[in-house]
């Protein structure tokens, strides 16, 4: 390729310069009507809405999930509690002592019959 041919090619190349108006891309300013205004005005009250709403169940499902840790830390208490009184029982029965309420708790389980006194 000599100069001449390299000039050619440059000059059927289109002027990036003189492009018009209608190519460019992204938004034309000053070009704005007033029903884009009342959707844009629209658009931001849903948004708005939106968040209120975002906020409102993030907020239910917060509440939900502290009364399930509550319940469960109520559980808990109730266990151990229980478990405590298991292992006093067990110390006791192991000195050979009955402990109070250990007769009653076989009794509601049905490993010890009530005897009918007539």
């Amino acid at each position: 390729m000599d100069c001449e041919d390299m000039q050619m090619i440059i000059s059927e190349e289109p002027n990036l310069s003189e492009r018009k108006e209608g190519g460019k891309r992204g938004r034309k300013p000053g070009r704005k009507a007033s029903n884009e205004k009342i959707d844009i005005r629209a658009k931001l009250e849903r948004s708005r809405q939106s968040a209120r709403e975002c906020r409102a169940r993030k907020k239910l499902r917060y509440q939900y999930l502290e009364e399930l840790v509550a319940d469960r830390e109520k559980a808990v208490l109730a266990l151990r509690a229980e478990l405590e009184r298991y292992r006093l029982w067990s110390s006791e029965l192991s000195e050979g002592r009955i402990p109070n309420g250990f007769q009653q708790l076989l009794e509601e389980s049905g490993f010890v019959k009530q005897e009918i006194v007539v």
